[in-house]
C-alpha cells in the first residue's frame, strides 16, 4: 500500500459564466514510480474528466506540462510524487494567459517572443540548394547547442520576478534565444542591431539578478551565464551608439 495523496488543485474555467477560482481536493493512492503527470491523468480518468491540464510527450521534451507544484514551477512529467509531501498544491503558471484550471497559453507568448527577438538567421547570402553545407567548428556548434536545448516550457518565465511585474519583459528564455543567434557565425547582425532588440530594460538590463530562472530550468541550461554574455555585449554596444544626439566615446 502506498501513501494516500491529497492534491489541492486550482480550478477555474473562464469560459463558464459565473465560474469562480477555487482550490479542489482530490485523493488517490500513490504507487511506485508515480509522477504528477500520472497522478493527474488518474484523477481525470477516474474522478473528474473536466480537469484541464496540458501534456504531449510525457518525457520532459515538449514542455507542455509545466505548472506550479507546491509553489515551484516544474514539469509534471518529471516530478516524482515521492519527492512531495502527502498533501500538496498544484496551480497554473503565472504570467501566461489562463485557458482553464492548470492549462495556460504558452504558445502565443512564445510566438510573440520569437517575433520580437527576430529568432532566425539574418544573412544577405542567397540560398543555393546545390551548394555543399558549410562546416562548423565543433566548439561553436556545442556553444550554440546549449541555448538551443530550451523546450519553451515557461518555468523560468513563471519564476522570474521581473516577468511577473512587467508583461513586456523578454525573460531568461528570450535573452537565451538572442544569445543563441549571437553565437551563430551565420547570423550577420551587428551588436548595434542586437541592441535595438535586447539592449533595454525589457531585455538584457531588466533582470534583477535573483537567478530563479537558472535554479528552476528543468533542462539545466546556464541561463544566467547566457544573460551575462548578452548583457556584456549590449553594454559595450551601448557605449558606441549615438544616443540622444551625442556620441559616447
Amino acid at each position: 500500500m502506498g501513501r494516500q495523496l491529497t492534491l489541492s488543485i486550482f480550478r477555474y474555467n473562464p469560459n463558464i459564466p459565473g465560474d469562480q477560482p477555487r482550490m479542489q481536493d482530490y485523493k488517490l493512492e500513490e504507487h511506485e514510480g508515480m509522477t504528477l503527470f500520472v497522478a493527474l491523468n488518474k484523477i481525470r480518468e477516474e474522478q473528474d474528466p473536466s480537469l484541464m491540464f496540458d501534456f504531449v510527450c510525457r518525457a520532459a521534451i515538449c514542455g507542455s506540462c509545466a505548472m506550479m507544484i507546491n509553489g515551484r514551477p516544474r514539469l509534471a512529467c518529471k516530478t516524482m510524487t515521492r519527492t512531495l509531501p502527502s498533501r500538496f498544491t498544484v496551480m497554473p503558471l503565472p504570467v501566461f494567459k489562463l485557458i482553464g484550471d492548470l492549462s495556460v497559453d504558452t504558445g502565443t507568448w512564445f510566438r510573440n517572443l520569437q517575433i520580437r527577438t527576430e529568432a532566425w538567421i539574418h544573412t544577405n547570402k542567397k540560398f543555393d540548394p546545390n551548394e555543399l553545407e558549410v562546416r562548423m567548428d565543433n566548439k561553436v556548434a556545442e556553444a550554440i547547442y546549449e541555448p538551443e536545448r530550451c523546450i519553451e516550457c515557461g518555468c523560468c518565465v513563471a519564476a522570474c520576478v521581473t516577468a511577473n511585474i512587467r508583461e513586456d519583459f523578454l525573460g531568461a528564455t528570450g535573452i537565451n534565444r538572442v544569445a543563441r543567434f549571437m553565437l551563430d557565425p551565420r547570423d550577420e547582425r551587428s551588436d548595434a542591431e542586437y541592441f535595438e532588440v535586447v539592449g533595454n530594460e525589457d531585455g538584457a538590463f531588466g533582470c534583477v539578478g535573483i537567478m530563479a530562472c537558472a535554479d528552476i530550468c528543468p533542462m539545466e541550461i546556464p541561463l544566467q551565464q547566457n544573460l551575462a554574455y548578452v548583457r556584456r555585449k549590449m553594454a559595450k554596444a551601448g557605449l558606441k551608439l549615438d544616443l540622444k544626439g551625442f556620441k559616447v566615446s
